[in-house]
């Protein structure tokens, strides 16, 4: 019994310094393998991942768009709008122009606005559109009882000549169209300079007519104006 302990007792430094050495050679073996350089470069990504992390989270954060002042949404509006031709923008009821239609032979005066007391004296000009020679769809209305008695034998290819403070603009009408009474279509915005011209329709209607004629013509070409109206 004696003789045995003893053999354990002398084996177990042995067993433990090959353990040691087994660990000391695994080491080395390991630290030269691509196991290794994968453990390093996952470790290196993860490092630099936190790193990003933090310096998006301590940069100046975007812009709440719901914070601005009514200062800074007025100066971006005036920014975001082109430059006008029209030294001055027209008030409600002026008269801003005048409105040529050389295949009847007919001057129309056109005011600002299309309440009754403006289409009462002329052409009514929507305010809710850009002014005549301005990109985008500018819109014009009348009585067919009155200044577009005779709207309807002006068609295609026909000229509308508008002339305003800011010149003298000839459009080609490109388009006629007959739309229910409360079609908006006819003020929707266009991607080029547009005159839009409407009255009721049919115009031997007797009352309130259910329909709209509609010109649709696009800017040909424009005169800067050398006087004022």
């Amino acid at each position: 019994m004696r003789k045995a302990r003893n053999k354990k007792r002398r084996m177990k430094p042995f067993i433990l310094l090959s353990l040691c050495c087994v660990m000391i050679v695994g080491g080395l073996l390991f630290s030269s393998t691509n196991a290794f350089k994968f453990l390093k470069g996952y470790l290196l990504f993860k490092t630099a991942q936190i790193t990003t992390e933090v310096v998006v989270s301590t940069d100046v954060p975007f812009e709440d768009e719901e914070a601005k002042t009514d200062e800074q949404e007025e100066v971006e509006s005036a920014e975001e709008k082109p430059p006008s031709n029209y030294p001055l923008h027209p008030e409600i009821g002026d008269l801003m122009g005048e409105l040529y239609i050389p295949k009847l032979d007919a001057t129309l005066p056109i005011y600002h606005g299309t309440n009754e007391d403006e289409l009462e004296k002329g052409v009514g000009h929507f305010a809710g559109s850009v002014l005549p020679g301005e990109n985008d769809n500018a819109v014009l209305s009348g009585h067919r009882d009155t200044v577009f008695r005779q709207l309807g034998d002006v068609g295609e290819n026909d000229l509308l000549i508008v002339t305003t403070a800011a010149g003298e603009f000839t459009y080609k009408v490109k388009r006629v169209r007959i739309v229910d009474e409360d079609d908006r279509t006819v003020i929707v915005p266009k991607p080029k300079a547009t005159l839009t011209v409407s009255t009721c329709y049919p115009f031997n209607f007797v009352g309130a007519a259910p329909e709209r004629y509609v010109l649709v013509a696009e800017l040909k070409g424009q005169e800067k104006r050398s006087k004022d109206l």
